[in-house]
């Protein structure tokens, strides 16, 4: 098995075509290791910018990059992931990156200049971030920066060069290989089929038609907080702050409640949370 190690550094840049901000890869790195964990070769190359017009301050402040550097450097996206891709390629192989945001930035970046989010050329991926955190005590469950997670693991690095993305690959490589496993790191493996990115780079949402073809809030059962019984609505459903809201009556207490129901679009699945609020006597006999 061979594990490529990759990090990504990529510039806010303002999308006008879909009237949104893109995080714009702009530099990438890799590591290439072999099944003892020992380097066999590196990648590293410039890209040059099609959407930045300029470089954020804070970009620059981490990276220390500039857009004479990425002008005079740089080749564009596709030339870049293809020479990556011929790179990459091997045996058996794993791409890891210190959490999945390398990993979202380069699938939404692939969505824009190649219109896919499928990235054919990486079959499987670990999150190297989460993996190593299983061996950092008191995180709290909180992500841990590939810094402190340097220091966690006692790994002298040098801070000045952190923020290029082949340098941050190769602290990322001594701390897996720090605390590496096999047995405990093939629980992390994950299979990059179209499904996985699709899963990857969709953003759960709330349900806020009455037409959806995903939800149909006439078909959910309400159920009386009290007694159990079943709950009936008595008017139409309207959409308020979000959520779909009617007034409803139980049929076995005569109890009367207002009715919240929200729907959360997932990938997989629609969930669905409810909530019924007793009426006061003096408003429900208004409430037909």
């Amino acid at each position: 098995m061979e594990y490529i190690i990759f990090d990504l550094e990529w510039n806010n840049a303002y999308n006008y075509k879909l009237n949104k901000g893109i995080n714009e890869i702009v530099e990438i790195g890799a590591i290439k290791l072999n099944d003892r964990l020992e380097i066999v070769d590196t990648f590293k190359q410039l890209i040059k910018p099609k959407l930045s017009k300029k470089l954020t301050s804070r970009f620059k402040n981490l990276t220390h990059i500039t857009m004479d550097e990425l002008k005079e450097n740089g080749i564009d996206f596709e030339s870049a992931f293809s020479d990556f891709s011929r790179w990459s390629k091997g045996r058996d192989t794993v791409f890891l990156s210190w959490s999945t945001s390398d990993l979202y930035t380069l699938a939404e970046n692939f969505r824009f200049f190649k219109k896919t989010v499928y990235i054919d050329f990486i079959p499987k991926y670990a999150d190297a971030q989460k993996y190593c955190m299983q061996f950092v005590a008191n995180h709290n469950g909180n992500q841990i920066s590939l810094q402190n997670c340097a220091m966690q693991f006692n790994i002298d690095i040098d801070t000045t060069n952190l923020h290029r993305a082949l340098e941050d690959c190769y602290v990322t490589a001594y701390c897996f290989k720090k605390v590496f496993d096999k047995e405990r790191f093939d629980e992390y493996i994950r299979v990059c089929d179209q499904s996985f990115f699709e899963r990857l780079v969709f953003k759960p949402y709330y349900i806020r038609s009455l037409n959806s073809e995903y939800f149909d809030i006439n078909k959910e059962k309400l159920v009386c907080p009290d007694c159990f019984g079943n709950v009936k609505p008595i008017n139409e459903y309207i959409i308020e702050n979000g959520c779909f809201k009617n007034a409803g009556k139980c049929e076995k207490c005569n109890k009367k409640f207002w009715v919240f129901v929200r729907a959360k679009k997932t990938y997989d699945s629609v969930l669905v949370s409810k909530r019924l609020v007793r009426i006061n006597k003096r408003r429900a006999k208004k409430i037909i």
